[in-house]
């Protein structure tokens, strides 16, 4: 039986509302102790929010364990407390061997030195010589994509060579325990594709994988056990497959209460539903009939480049669709005022129950990304193929291969067709 790579126990991490945190310059210490004097701060006790309470956890070697949970949840704090980045609260983390995290886009990176500069620190961070570095560091380069730069001062890349980067060295450099969080979001569909892939062999290496996103698909795709945070609190510990259809349930069970008047940044969303064509709300539909999905929200302030983007999964399994307003608009209104969004999609679903997910943000920055707003079923006739997840009843054309060479062809009923000049 292996051991365990990670061990946590009693976990937890509390904030002070209104306290800045981490490193302050001379002037910021300066100017804080002067707020707190003239506003008498100091003599008030301040609101204390938990991140993470009572957490307990334990991850064995070479197991790639998922994390799941909404937006405030504790993920992020989890991560950051495993990689030594925050100091926890109560209770105590622990965890054998080395430690590659990606949290945020280059996390470990010094933006003065050049991307053959950084390879080598994070290499040397992670406790490897300059031999074992140069062995992989073409594979880290051809990786990324990034040769022609790779001399170059980091901090000149653009995001997404910053990103490709940054995963290609912690991904690459054989840490025992690698730690990746939302940030593979900011890739392109290419990439993320890759960026599982790899992570998928780190696993069959025998090495540990903590991954935490909301991409319940990946999750279930790299990972065969999951925990779901919920208020900062482990709420399910299991099989990835039942942690994510106990969290889609949850989250999508009391649907028109929970998605009322949700705020996050600019935006509020008054609702999410889905309707048949003639707009009649149901949480079943027929396969044969296409179905919408309405949004209603509100922009508080104009967001240039905004954006929306529908998610439809398999209850419990991999993501079908993903429909951006970006994909077919190229000017979206973006000024203040309410709205209403439609995104009708044709009878290409075959039967099953669905989750409707819900992206919202700019070109920058995220304001809402949940993967379970709602749920529906299609009714109908699965024709003899329960198991695929389309239905696009597409033609075949079939040619006889003389008859091609005499200049005919058959159609898939075994009418004659002549192809004429």
């Amino acid at each position: 039986m292996s051991a365990n790579a990670i061990e946590v126990e009693g976990l937890g991490k509390s904030y002070r509302l209104g306290e800045a945190h981490g490193t302050r310059s001379l002037r910021e210490a300066i100017t804080s102790t002067l707020r707190r004097a003239s506003t008498h701060e100091g003599r008030h006790h301040r609101s204390e929010i938990w991140a993470l309470r009572d957490v307990d956890l334990s991850v064995r070697e070479g197991e790639a364990i998922g994390v799941i949970g909404r937006n405030g949840a504790g993920k992020s704090t989890l991560l950051k407390i495993l990689s030594r980045i925050t100091e926890p609260t109560a209770g105590v983390a622990r965890i054998r061997g080395r430690v590659a995290s990606l949290l945020e886009v280059g996390t470990g990176f010094h933006p003065e030195l050049t991307g053959r500069e950084n390879v080598f620190l994070n290499g040397a961070i992670l406790g490897m010589t300059r031999r074992e570095i140069g062995a992989r560091f073409d594979e880290i380069v051809s990786f990324a994509g990034v040769e022609p730069f790779i001399d170059t001062p980091v901090k000149r890349y653009s995001t997404g060579m910053y990103l490709r980067l940054a995963f290609a060295v912690a991904a690459h450099l054989e840490p025992d325990v690698l730690l990746v969080d939302e940030v593979l979001a900011v890739g392109d569909a290419e990439f993320q594709s890759k960026c599982l892939r790899r992570m998928e062999s780190v696993g069959a290496d025998g090495r540990t994988v903590v991954f935490v996103s909301h991409n319940l698909g990946a999750v279930g795709l790299l990972c065969t056990r999951s925990v779901w945070l919920d208020g900062g609190r482990v709420h399910t510990v299991g099989p990835t497959a039942e942690v994510i259809e106990a969290y889609i349930r949850a989250q999508t069970l009391g649907e028109a209460d929970a998605w009322r008047d949700r705020s996050a940044g600019p935006v509020t969303v008054h609702g999410v539903r889905v309707t048949d064509a003639r707009g009649h709300a149901t949480e079943t539909l027929p396969r044969e009939e296409p179905i919408v999905i309405e949004v209603r929200y509100t922009l508080e302030r104009s967001v240039p480049g905004f954006d929306l983007a529908g998610f439809v999964l398999r209850s419990g399994g991999p993501e079908i669709l993903c429909e951006s307003w970006a994909d077919t608009a190229q000017e979206r209104p973006a000024e203040p005022g309410r709205y209403l969004a439609r995104l009708e999609i044709p009878p290409v679903l075959n039967i099953g129950d669905y989750v409707v997910g819900l992206w919202m943000g700019d070109p920058y920055e995220t304001f809402i990304h949940e993967m379970a707003v709602h749920r529906f079923r299609l009714a109908g006739d699965a024709q003899n193929r329960p198991n695929r997840a389309v239905a696009l009843r597409l033609p075949w054309r079939v040619e006889h291969e003389t008859d091609a060479a005499a200049g005919g062809s058959m159609d898939a009923s075994g009418r004659q067709q002549a192809n004429l000049p």
